[in-house]
């Protein structure tokens, strides 16, 4: 059995909603972005996470980015939302890695 097609129509009551279309964005050059590094504690255990925030592109580049961040810190992570968690304490690590990569970086917090 295929799938259905079950466009049609959108509400919502938030102002600030913004309708995804099936197209996905296309990825801006490194040098046109600013990520930023959002230091934050995560879960039960208060543990550390970094937050990569502000990445423009598509949903494939945003992973390859990420599995490269941490494959290069040995830590674990995930994407969510168009950002990039990574585990543990290695935010000057990722700077680094950022900006060898051609990416405008500001850290914000902590």
């Amino acid at each position: 059995m295929g799938k259905k097609n079950k466009g049609g129509m959108i509400y919502s009551t938030n102002p600030n909603y913004e309708f995804e279309s099936g197209q996905e964005q296309e990825t801006l050059h490194p040098s046109e972005q600013t990520l930023r590094l959002l230091f934050e504690k995560k879960g039960r255990a208060g543990k550390i996470a970094i937050i990569v925030d502000g990445f423009i592109g598509s949903k494939t580049d945003l992973k390859a980015l990420s599995k490269e961040l941490k494959n290069a810190c040995g830590v674990g992570g995930s994407e969510k939302n168009g950002q990039i968690i990574i585990q543990g304490k290695v935010r000057d690590k990722i700077s680094e890695i950022l900006v060898k990569k051609g990416f405008k970086v500001k850290r914000v917090g902590g």
